[in-house]
């Protein structure tokens, strides 16, 4: 046997179990067993290597791009459905590829099941393995330790026992596993690597159940609340509302809030000019025991109530207007919410006055106002209608009217900031042209022929956009997260290394003193191994030091 093969012999053996990856059991050609037994244990140690537990990972990272670039039925299908109506080519091929939902998909949830398999069927023998290696005790030390990466040695009056037992006590008070085994003392550290590798492991597969929890149990929903209004946490208070397919409307939590005010602030000067600087909501609000508590929230600061948080999503204006018919009796009179359009918060929306109302002839009719407003208008002649500033510093609405019929009755759901107008007639005026007039606070728009009028009234309240949301899994999914991070610190820095202290009496060439050799081996290979050793070396030195005849034969050998 050549001296290489020796040597790799050696080092075999010294690194025997530092690692806890499964070692692979190989045919007589290298490969599996043919057969189907053992192709099927092949395909489940491929599907449990970490390399393919990777693969898969960052394929499910890959999968979740599109999830968050084209919209999902399962978060705004109205989106969906105008991206299909924009799109007439790519939208057949993203229904075909599952892609309007993506975390209900085929493929995406076979990459999810494969992963979790994967990790399951990597850590169960890993961490078998590891638990084995806790119970054992380091190995004995190889016969050549000068062929290993690390080594050091010196001659020593001190007994051989006194040197193996005070590296002993040396090695303990470092923390290593160490014990005495023939001639050498062996020990070893880093067992932490290994523990965070598995953390890491199965901080993952956290991170999977509480994404699928949060998916399942999740509920999600949007309420637009104008101030002096309230919200009750049932079904029917909000305006939209998703959930989980194993999530049920009663686990609803029983609280409830009021919008007493909301505060909007902007920077009023610079190039900053417009931007926010106060956005916040004062809200009462009561949960099951009936006490009523006042809070703030603000954006990125819910307010948190028995599992549920609510979010501060977006704010506008809602205009108080009042409406009377021909004979000056009020058929309407309430706050608006408009929907913003542009970061200066123009807004659009419609009026809707649905019943009270009666034409000239005694008739019942509908009637719909569209509206287009405005907190800072720039002035007649001034350019487009649209706001110079998102605060009420000169508001302006600017309105016309249909009459007829608003089709809220016919049973089909319609969106209430857009009117229909396939059954509605607008007023004109005398040229024949749409009737439009522009209010600021105070006016009054009065219709031709007679038909009434419609007052913006001075007082202008604030709207303000909640998302209530319940997600089960996020506090499962932090721990899982910071674990892993801790866990995949843990396997970088931490070296798993092994340290042996041979200590023998020499014969009549080395004067009968006792030969010490010291020999380390980590399993990668590390600058700081050869450190850590010189500095075991130095303090083991202080207890067995170099014997004077040891220094006088080295400077006669070196003669």
């Amino acid at each position: 046997m050549s001296k290489t093969d020796t040597t790799e012999r050696d080092m075999a053996e010294a690194g025997e179990q530092l690692s806890t990856a499964p070692v692979e059991d190989l045919g007589a050609g290298g490969g599996p067993t043919l057969g189907v037994i053992g192709w099927a244990r092949w395909f489940w140690r491929q599907l449990t290597s970490m390399r393919v537990a990777l693969i898969l990972l960052f394929l499910l990272s890959l999968g979740a791009i599109p999830g968050s670039l084209i919209p999902q039925n399962s978060v705004d299908d109205l989106k969906v459905r105008s991206f299909k109506e924009q799109h007439d080519v790519l939208a057949p091929i993203y229904d075909r590829l599952q892609l309007f939902d993506v975390y209900s998909s085929v493929w995406f949830s076979a990459i999810y099941i494969l992963l979790f398999v994967s990790l399951i069927g990597c850590i169960v023998p890993r961490t078998w393995q590891f638990t084995h290696q806790l119970r054992g005790r380091p190995p004995a030390a190889p016969k050549r330790l000068t062929r290993l990466p690390a080594y050091t040695t010196w001659r020593t009056e001190a007994a051989p026992e006194e040197v193996r037992e005070a590296a002993l006590a040396l090695l303990g008070k470092r923390r290593f596993r160490a014990h005495t085994t023939g001639d050498a003392v062996a020990a070893e550290k880093g067992y932490l690597r290994e523990v965070g590798n598995l953390v890491f492991h199965v901080a993952l597969i956290v991170m999977l159940v509480a994404f699928a929890v949060g998916q399942l149990f999740k509920s999600e929903g949007g309420k637009l609340i104008v101030e002096g209004g309230g919200f009750s946490n049932t079904l029917t208070q909000y305006d939209d509302f998703k959930s989980g397919s194993l999530f049920s409307t009663d686990e609803l939590e029983p609280f409830s809030f009021k919008l007493n005010r909301f505060t909007g602030t902007y920077e009023t000067g610079g190039p900053q000019r417009g931007t926010p600087r106060t956005f916040e909501a004062d809200v009462t609000y009561s949960t099951g025991d009936g006490v009523r508590k006042k809070s703030v929230i603000r954006v990125n600061e819910p307010l948190e109530i028995d599992g549920s948080k609510v979010y501060l999503i977006s704010h506008g204006y809602a205009p108080v207007v009042t409406v009377k018919d021909g004979k000056g009796r009020q058929v309407f009179h309430g706050a608006v919410p408009l929907l913003p359009i542009d970061n200066n918060i123009t807004s659009t929306g419609v009026i809707k006055v649905m019943d009270g109302y009666r034409d000239k002839t005694g008739k019942k009719v509908q009637l719909g106002f569209p509206a287009f407003f405005v907190p800072t208008y720039a002035g007649k002649g001034q350019g487009q209608m649209f706001s110079q500033f998102p605060g009420l510093v000169f508001p302006a609405l600017n309105l016309s009217a249909y009459q007829g019929d608003l089709r809220v009755d016919g049973g089909l759901p319609q969106n209430v900031y857009q009117l229909d107008t396939s059954k509605m007639k607008p007023f004109k005026d005398h040229g024949g042209q749409i009737f439009k007039k522009t209010l600021i606070p105070g006016e009054t728009m009065t219709m031709p022929g007679g038909a009434g009028s419609i007052t913006f009234e001075k007082e202008i309240k604030e709207w303000a956009s909640f998302q209530i949301s319940q997600q089960p899994g996020n506090g499962l999914a932090l721990a899982g997260a910071v674990a892993a991070i801790a866990g995949l610190a843990g396997s970088l820095f931490i070296q798993r290394r092994r340290v042996w202290v041979r200590a023998v009496r020499g014969d009549a060439s080395t004067g009968g003193l006792t030969v010490v050799e010291m020999a380390g081996l980590g399993r990668s290979e590390s600058a700081k191994l050869p450190e850590e050793l010189a500095d075991l070396a130095a303090a083991l030195h202080s207890v067995a030091p170099t014997a004077p005849e040891a220094d006088e034969a080295d400077e006669r050998a070196e003669k």
